[in-house]
Protein backbone atom coordinates (compact mmCIF):
# COMPACT_ATOMS: atom_id res chain seq x y z
CA UNK A 1 0.00 0.00 0.00
CA UNK A 2 0.94 3.48 -1.07
CA UNK A 3 -0.39 6.40 1.04
CA UNK A 4 0.24 9.80 -0.08
CA UNK A 5 0.44 12.40 3.02
CA UNK A 6 -0.16 16.21 2.60
CA UNK A 7 0.69 18.12 5.59
CA UNK A 8 2.11 21.38 5.67
CA UNK A 9 3.02 21.36 9.38
CA UNK A 10 4.86 17.74 9.22
CA UNK A 11 7.77 17.35 11.97
CA UNK A 12 10.09 14.79 12.08
CA UNK A 13 11.88 13.80 14.90
CA UNK A 14 14.45 16.02 14.93
CA UNK A 15 12.29 19.27 14.38
CA UNK A 16 10.54 21.19 16.51
CA UNK A 17 6.98 20.59 16.73
CA UNK A 18 4.19 17.52 17.28
CA UNK A 19 5.58 14.47 15.61
CA UNK A 20 2.19 12.24 15.86
CA UNK A 21 2.31 11.56 11.68
CA UNK A 22 6.03 10.96 11.67
CA UNK A 23 5.26 8.49 14.22
CA UNK A 24 2.45 7.06 12.49
CA UNK A 25 4.32 6.90 9.54
CA UNK A 26 7.00 4.80 10.67
CA UNK A 27 4.49 2.53 12.39
CA UNK A 28 3.33 2.30 8.94
CA UNK A 29 6.54 1.49 7.38
CA UNK A 30 7.37 -1.17 10.56
CA UNK A 31 4.64 -3.19 8.54
CA UNK A 32 5.04 -2.93 4.63
CA UNK A 33 3.59 0.23 3.98
CA UNK A 34 4.95 3.38 1.66
CA UNK A 35 3.90 7.07 2.85
CA UNK A 36 5.17 9.85 1.04
CA UNK A 37 4.85 13.02 2.91
CA UNK A 38 4.10 16.46 0.93
CA UNK A 39 5.84 19.00 3.59
CA UNK A 40 6.68 22.95 4.10
CA UNK A 41 10.43 23.47 4.50
CA UNK A 42 8.91 25.90 6.81
CA UNK A 43 8.53 25.25 10.58
CA UNK A 44 4.85 25.50 11.67
CA UNK A 45 6.40 26.18 15.26
CA UNK A 46 9.01 28.43 14.93
CA UNK A 47 8.20 30.18 11.25
CA UNK A 48 11.93 29.32 10.38
CA UNK A 49 12.85 27.68 7.23
CA UNK A 50 14.51 24.27 7.84
CA UNK A 51 17.90 23.99 7.89
CA UNK A 52 17.90 20.81 5.32
CA UNK A 53 18.48 22.19 1.88
CA UNK A 54 15.33 22.73 -0.08
CA UNK A 55 14.79 20.32 -2.78
CA UNK A 56 13.28 20.63 -6.23
CA UNK A 57 9.55 20.24 -6.03
CA UNK A 58 9.64 16.86 -7.73
CA UNK A 59 9.19 13.70 -6.06
CA UNK A 60 11.93 12.14 -7.74
CA UNK A 61 14.45 14.38 -5.98
CA UNK A 62 13.13 13.68 -2.00
CA UNK A 63 15.40 15.36 0.54
CA UNK A 64 14.47 13.08 3.10
CA UNK A 65 14.14 9.40 3.34
CA UNK A 66 13.51 7.38 6.27
CA UNK A 67 14.93 4.35 6.82
CA UNK A 68 13.29 1.70 7.36
CA UNK A 69 13.40 -0.63 10.53
CA UNK A 70 14.39 -4.06 10.13
CA UNK A 71 10.58 -5.57 10.37
CA UNK A 72 9.33 -4.03 7.22
CA UNK A 73 9.55 -3.72 3.69
CA UNK A 74 8.21 -0.13 3.57
CA UNK A 75 8.98 3.64 3.80
CA UNK A 76 8.65 6.68 4.83
CA UNK A 77 9.89 9.74 2.18
CA UNK A 78 9.35 13.38 2.99
CA UNK A 79 8.94 15.98 0.17
CA UNK A 80 9.86 19.51 0.99
CA UNK A 81 7.78 21.87 -1.70
CA UNK A 82 8.24 25.61 -2.38
CA UNK A 83 6.39 27.33 0.19
CA UNK A 84 6.11 31.25 0.84
CA UNK A 85 8.47 31.99 3.98
CA UNK A 86 6.38 34.77 6.43
CA UNK A 87 4.85 32.23 8.23
CA UNK A 88 4.35 34.61 11.46
CA UNK A 89 4.43 37.83 9.88
CA UNK A 90 1.05 38.13 9.76
CA UNK A 91 -2.46 36.93 9.04
CA UNK A 92 -2.94 38.10 5.68
CA UNK A 93 1.07 36.71 5.14
CA UNK A 94 0.09 33.59 6.59
CA UNK A 95 -2.82 32.97 4.59
CA UNK A 96 -0.31 33.49 1.62
CA UNK A 97 1.69 31.02 2.88
CA UNK A 98 -1.27 28.56 3.12
CA UNK A 99 -1.80 28.89 -0.04
CA UNK A 100 1.11 28.88 -1.69
CA UNK A 101 1.85 25.66 0.18
CA UNK A 102 -1.84 24.32 -1.64
CA UNK A 103 -0.52 25.04 -4.56
CA UNK A 104 2.90 23.80 -4.80
CA UNK A 105 2.02 20.25 -3.10
CA UNK A 106 -0.57 20.07 -5.38
CA UNK A 107 2.03 20.44 -7.97
CA UNK A 108 4.70 17.73 -6.44
CA UNK A 109 2.00 15.04 -5.91
CA UNK A 110 0.85 15.05 -9.43
CA UNK A 111 3.86 13.50 -9.76
CA UNK A 112 4.01 10.65 -7.33
CA UNK A 113 3.21 7.56 -8.80
CA UNK A 114 1.36 4.64 -7.87
CA UNK A 115 -0.93 5.59 -4.66
CA UNK A 116 -3.51 3.75 -3.22
CA UNK A 117 -4.66 6.39 -1.02
CA UNK A 118 -4.78 10.34 0.02
CA UNK A 119 -4.56 11.63 3.72
CA UNK A 120 -5.41 15.12 3.88
CA UNK A 121 -5.15 16.66 7.55
CA UNK A 122 -6.07 19.92 8.69
CA UNK A 123 -5.06 22.87 9.96
CA UNK A 124 -4.38 24.31 7.58
CA UNK A 125 -7.77 23.43 5.81
CA UNK A 126 -6.72 24.82 2.52
CA UNK A 127 -4.35 21.79 2.19
CA UNK A 128 -7.85 19.11 2.61
CA UNK A 129 -8.61 20.76 -1.08
CA UNK A 130 -5.11 19.57 -2.40
CA UNK A 131 -5.79 16.34 -0.70
CA UNK A 132 -9.06 15.99 -2.65
CA UNK A 133 -8.19 17.05 -5.84
CA UNK A 134 -5.44 14.57 -5.95
CA UNK A 135 -7.10 11.74 -4.98
CA UNK A 136 -10.07 12.38 -6.96
CA UNK A 137 -7.64 12.45 -10.18
CA UNK A 138 -5.69 9.22 -8.79
CA UNK A 139 -8.91 7.55 -8.76
CA UNK A 140 -8.07 6.22 -4.98
CA UNK A 141 -9.28 7.00 -1.54
CA UNK A 142 -9.72 10.38 0.10
CA UNK A 143 -8.99 10.13 4.27
CA UNK A 144 -9.39 13.46 5.55
CA UNK A 145 -8.08 14.67 9.18
CA UNK A 146 -9.75 16.96 11.73
CA UNK A 147 -6.73 18.04 14.14
CA UNK A 148 -8.50 21.33 15.86
CA UNK A 149 -11.43 23.10 14.48
CA UNK A 150 -10.46 24.87 11.85
CA UNK A 151 -11.88 27.69 11.05
CA UNK A 152 -14.47 27.57 14.33
CA UNK A 153 -11.15 27.73 16.69
CA UNK A 154 -9.78 30.88 14.76
CA UNK A 155 -13.07 32.04 14.50
CA UNK A 156 -13.45 31.71 18.67
CA UNK A 157 -10.07 33.76 19.59
CA UNK A 158 -10.72 36.24 17.26
CA UNK A 159 -7.95 35.50 14.94
CA UNK A 160 -10.21 35.14 11.95
CA UNK A 161 -12.90 38.19 11.74
CA UNK A 162 -13.00 38.57 7.78
CA UNK A 163 -16.51 37.60 6.93
CA UNK A 164 -15.74 37.04 3.32
CA UNK A 165 -13.16 34.49 4.53
CA UNK A 166 -14.97 32.84 7.37
CA UNK A 167 -18.00 32.59 4.56
CA UNK A 168 -15.65 30.26 2.14
CA UNK A 169 -13.53 28.55 4.89
CA UNK A 170 -16.72 27.55 6.57
CA UNK A 171 -17.86 26.56 2.68
CA UNK A 172 -14.19 24.44 2.30
CA UNK A 173 -14.52 23.17 5.57
CA UNK A 174 -18.52 21.35 4.76
CA UNK A 175 -17.06 20.63 1.53
CA UNK A 176 -14.70 18.13 2.61
CA UNK A 177 -16.38 17.00 5.19
CA UNK A 178 -19.08 15.61 2.55
CA UNK A 179 -16.20 14.56 -0.31
CA UNK A 180 -14.33 12.41 2.18
CA UNK A 181 -14.61 9.09 1.85
CA UNK A 182 -14.03 9.03 5.83
CA UNK A 183 -13.47 11.44 8.56
CA UNK A 184 -10.71 11.11 11.59
CA UNK A 185 -10.81 13.04 14.29
CA UNK A 186 -7.98 12.87 16.74
CA UNK A 187 -10.32 14.17 19.70
CA UNK A 188 -13.82 12.64 20.77
CA UNK A 189 -14.88 16.10 21.01
CA UNK A 190 -14.90 16.55 17.53
CA UNK A 191 -17.10 13.89 16.56
CA UNK A 192 -20.11 15.96 16.80
CA UNK A 193 -19.35 19.24 15.53
CA UNK A 194 -17.71 17.05 12.11
CA UNK A 195 -21.23 15.05 12.00
CA UNK A 196 -23.19 18.24 12.25
CA UNK A 197 -21.38 19.64 9.15
CA UNK A 198 -21.79 16.94 6.61
CA UNK A 199 -19.33 13.86 7.60
CA UNK A 200 -20.69 10.51 6.80
CA UNK A 201 -18.12 7.97 8.41
CA UNK A 202 -16.31 9.20 11.10
CA UNK A 203 -13.04 7.29 12.95
CA UNK A 204 -11.32 8.42 15.66
CA UNK A 205 -7.64 8.33 16.21
CA UNK A 206 -6.72 9.83 19.27
CA UNK A 207 -3.97 11.74 20.47
CA UNK A 208 -1.29 9.75 21.81
CA UNK A 209 2.41 9.16 22.88
CA UNK A 210 5.10 6.30 22.03
CA UNK A 211 6.26 5.12 26.22
CA UNK A 212 9.32 3.73 24.87
CA UNK A 213 10.18 8.22 24.12
CA UNK A 214 10.51 8.65 27.58
CA UNK A 215 11.61 7.18 30.79
CA UNK A 216 9.79 8.37 34.49
CA UNK A 217 12.77 7.38 36.15
CA UNK A 218 14.89 10.00 34.55
CA UNK A 219 15.79 12.85 37.08
CA UNK A 220 16.79 15.05 34.31
CA UNK A 221 19.74 15.92 36.15
CA UNK A 222 20.89 17.33 32.89
CA UNK A 223 18.88 19.79 31.76
CA UNK A 224 18.40 21.15 35.24
CA UNK A 225 22.17 21.75 35.95
CA UNK A 226 23.03 23.26 32.30
CA UNK A 227 19.34 25.50 32.83
CA UNK A 228 20.63 26.18 36.71
CA UNK A 229 17.03 24.33 37.85
CA UNK A 230 18.81 22.15 40.26
CA UNK A 231 17.14 22.92 43.58
CA UNK A 232 14.03 24.45 41.61
CA UNK A 233 10.40 22.91 41.77
CA UNK A 234 10.14 22.89 37.98
CA UNK A 235 6.63 23.32 36.34
CA UNK A 236 7.79 22.93 32.12
CA UNK A 237 5.47 24.52 29.58
CA UNK A 238 6.42 22.80 26.53
CA UNK A 239 5.23 23.87 22.80
CA UNK A 240 3.41 26.55 20.92
CA UNK A 241 3.32 30.24 21.99
CA UNK A 242 0.77 31.65 20.31
CA UNK A 243 -2.35 33.42 20.74
CA UNK A 244 -4.51 30.45 21.89
CA UNK A 245 -2.00 29.23 24.39
CA UNK A 246 -2.40 32.06 27.23
CA UNK A 247 0.86 32.59 28.10
CA UNK A 248 0.43 35.91 30.20
CA UNK A 249 -2.10 34.10 32.77
CA UNK A 250 0.94 32.09 33.35
CA UNK A 251 3.20 34.96 33.81
CA UNK A 252 0.66 36.36 36.13
CA UNK A 253 0.44 33.38 38.05
CA UNK A 254 4.17 33.73 38.45
CA UNK A 255 3.69 37.15 39.71
CA UNK A 256 1.61 35.40 42.64
CA UNK A 257 4.27 32.27 43.25
CA UNK A 258 7.14 35.30 43.43
CA UNK A 259 6.76 33.88 48.00
CA UNK A 260 7.88 30.22 46.48
CA UNK A 261 11.52 31.23 45.28
CA UNK A 262 11.77 27.16 44.86
CA UNK A 263 9.35 27.44 41.58
CA UNK A 264 10.10 28.29 38.46
CA UNK A 265 8.05 28.22 34.90
CA UNK A 266 10.10 27.49 32.39
CA UNK A 267 8.69 28.17 28.41
CA UNK A 268 10.40 26.03 26.30
CA UNK A 269 8.64 26.58 22.96
CA UNK A 270 8.70 28.91 20.12
CA UNK A 271 5.63 31.13 18.51
CA UNK A 272 4.99 34.61 17.14
CA UNK A 273 3.61 35.63 21.20
CA UNK A 274 6.90 34.82 22.23
CA UNK A 275 8.88 37.91 22.26
CA UNK A 276 5.99 39.88 23.26
CA UNK A 277 6.02 37.37 26.53
CA UNK A 278 9.59 38.02 26.97
CA UNK A 279 8.95 41.64 27.20
CA UNK A 280 6.25 41.35 29.69
CA UNK A 281 7.99 39.47 31.83
CA UNK A 282 10.56 41.69 31.71
CA UNK A 283 8.08 44.66 32.11
CA UNK A 284 6.75 42.43 35.51
CA UNK A 285 10.37 41.92 36.97
CA UNK A 286 9.69 38.24 37.39
CA UNK A 287 12.35 36.21 38.41
CA UNK A 288 11.09 32.98 38.49
CA UNK A 289 10.65 32.57 34.83
CA UNK A 290 13.13 30.67 32.11
CA UNK A 291 12.32 30.94 28.56
CA UNK A 292 14.40 28.46 26.08
CA UNK A 293 13.75 27.84 22.63
CA UNK A 294 12.12 24.81 21.09
CA UNK A 295 13.93 21.43 21.28
CA UNK A 296 13.67 18.61 18.39
CA UNK A 297 11.23 15.57 19.64
CA UNK A 298 14.83 13.59 20.09
CA UNK A 299 15.32 16.03 22.96
CA UNK A 300 12.02 16.61 24.40
CA UNK A 301 12.68 13.14 26.95
CA UNK A 302 15.48 15.08 28.39
CA UNK A 303 13.35 18.33 28.94
CA UNK A 304 10.36 16.68 30.47
CA UNK A 305 12.42 14.47 32.69
CA UNK A 306 13.79 18.21 34.16
CA UNK A 307 10.49 18.78 34.97
CA UNK A 308 8.71 18.53 38.75
CA UNK A 309 4.90 19.28 36.69
CA UNK A 310 4.18 19.83 33.38
CA UNK A 311 1.60 22.73 32.03
CA UNK A 312 -0.92 22.62 29.38
CA UNK A 313 -3.14 25.66 28.82
CA UNK A 314 -5.65 27.56 26.58
CA UNK A 315 -7.93 30.35 26.70
CA UNK A 316 -11.21 30.04 28.13
CA UNK A 317 -12.92 29.41 25.32
CA UNK A 318 -15.84 26.97 25.11
CA UNK A 319 -14.71 25.68 21.53
CA UNK A 320 -11.59 24.27 23.52
CA UNK A 321 -13.13 22.35 25.99
CA UNK A 322 -12.96 19.57 22.58
CA UNK A 323 -9.76 19.40 21.96
CA UNK A 324 -6.97 16.14 23.14
CA UNK A 325 -3.91 18.66 23.33
CA UNK A 326 -0.27 16.57 22.17
CA UNK A 327 1.60 17.55 24.48
CA UNK A 328 -0.47 16.19 27.33
CA UNK A 329 0.29 13.03 26.38
CA UNK A 330 3.66 13.52 26.33
CA UNK A 331 3.50 14.48 29.68
CA UNK A 332 1.61 11.79 30.97
CA UNK A 333 4.17 9.09 28.95
CA UNK A 334 7.09 11.23 30.63
CA UNK A 335 5.48 10.50 34.28
CA UNK A 336 5.34 13.78 35.30
CA UNK A 337 2.18 15.12 36.54
CA UNK A 338 0.07 17.18 34.83
CA UNK A 339 -1.17 21.14 35.35
CA UNK A 340 -3.82 21.11 33.30
CA UNK A 341 -6.08 24.80 32.42
CA UNK A 342 -8.28 23.02 29.74
CA UNK A 343 -11.92 22.13 30.31
CA UNK A 344 -13.65 19.38 28.50
CA UNK A 345 -12.65 16.40 27.32
CA UNK A 346 -8.76 16.34 28.35
CA UNK A 347 -10.03 17.19 31.86
CA UNK A 348 -11.91 13.84 31.74
CA UNK A 349 -8.75 12.00 30.91
CA UNK A 350 -6.55 13.89 33.33
CA UNK A 351 -9.28 13.15 35.87
CA UNK A 352 -9.57 9.29 34.83
CA UNK A 353 -6.04 8.16 35.21
CA UNK A 354 -5.57 10.69 38.49
CA UNK A 355 -2.26 12.03 36.77
CA UNK A 356 -2.59 15.58 37.42
CA UNK A 357 -5.05 18.71 39.34
CA UNK A 358 -7.22 20.81 37.14
CA UNK A 359 -7.15 24.97 37.19
CA UNK A 360 -10.34 27.04 35.96
CA UNK A 361 -8.62 28.30 32.56
CA UNK A 362 -7.96 32.14 32.29
CA UNK A 363 -7.29 31.95 36.53
CA UNK A 364 -4.03 33.45 37.13
CA UNK A 365 -4.94 32.36 40.95
CA UNK A 366 -6.24 29.15 40.26
CA UNK A 367 -3.31 28.04 38.21
CA UNK A 368 -0.85 29.57 41.04
CA UNK A 369 -2.64 27.76 43.61
CA UNK A 370 -2.72 24.47 41.92
CA UNK A 371 1.42 25.07 41.11
CA UNK A 372 1.72 25.75 45.48
CA UNK A 373 -0.58 21.97 45.75
CA UNK A 374 2.18 20.14 43.80
CA UNK A 375 4.99 22.11 45.24
CA UNK A 376 3.98 21.46 48.77
CA UNK A 377 3.99 17.65 47.98
CA UNK A 378 6.66 16.01 45.88
CA UNK A 379 5.86 12.99 46.79
CA UNK A 380 2.13 13.30 45.60
CA UNK A 381 2.67 15.10 42.38
CA UNK A 382 5.61 12.12 41.74
CA UNK A 383 2.80 9.44 42.05
CA UNK A 384 0.47 11.50 40.30
CA UNK A 385 3.01 11.29 37.54
CA UNK A 386 3.73 7.53 37.03
CA UNK A 387 -0.65 7.13 37.01
CA UNK A 388 -0.30 8.95 33.85
CA UNK A 389 2.15 7.04 32.74
CA UNK A 390 0.42 4.09 33.28
CA UNK A 391 -3.01 5.12 32.04
CA UNK A 392 -0.96 6.71 28.42
CA UNK A 393 0.55 2.83 28.37
CA UNK A 394 -3.19 1.53 28.43
CA UNK A 395 -5.16 3.80 26.86
CA UNK A 396 -3.13 5.89 24.44
CA UNK A 397 0.07 4.50 22.89
CA UNK A 398 0.95 4.90 19.91
CA UNK A 399 1.45 1.78 18.75
CA UNK A 400 -2.15 0.99 19.86
CA UNK A 401 -3.40 3.94 17.83
CA UNK A 402 -1.19 3.08 14.52
CA UNK A 403 -2.69 -0.34 14.77
CA UNK A 404 -6.48 1.37 14.35
CA UNK A 405 -5.13 3.67 11.99
CA UNK A 406 -3.64 0.74 9.86
CA UNK A 407 -6.52 -0.88 9.69
CA UNK A 408 -8.83 1.95 8.90
CA UNK A 409 -6.42 2.12 5.78
CA UNK A 410 -6.94 -1.26 4.80
CA UNK A 411 -10.58 -1.09 4.90
CA UNK A 412 -10.34 1.40 2.74
CA UNK A 413 -8.03 0.34 0.20
CA UNK A 414 -9.81 -2.90 -0.38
Amino acid sequence: MHILLIHQAFAALDEPGGTRHYELARYLAQRGRRVTIIASPVSYLTGQTSPTPQPPPSPSQAMEREGVPKAGEGEVRILRTATYHALHRSFVHRVFVFFSFMLSSFVVGLGVKNVDLVWGTSPPIFQGWTAWVLARLKGVPFLFEVRDLWPTFAIAVGVLTNKTIIHLSEWLERFLYRHADRVMVNSPGFIMHVKSRGAKRVELVPNGADPEMFDPADNGAAFRTSHRLADKFVVLYAGAHGLSNDLGVVLEAARLLADRPQVRIVFLGDGKEKPHLQAQAAAMGLNNVLFLPPVPKTEMAAALAGADACLAILKPVEEYKSTYPNKVFDYMAAGRPVVLAIDGVIREVIEAAGCGIFAQPGDPVALANVIRTLASDPARSREMGLKGRRYVESHFSRSMLAEKLAHILEEMTT
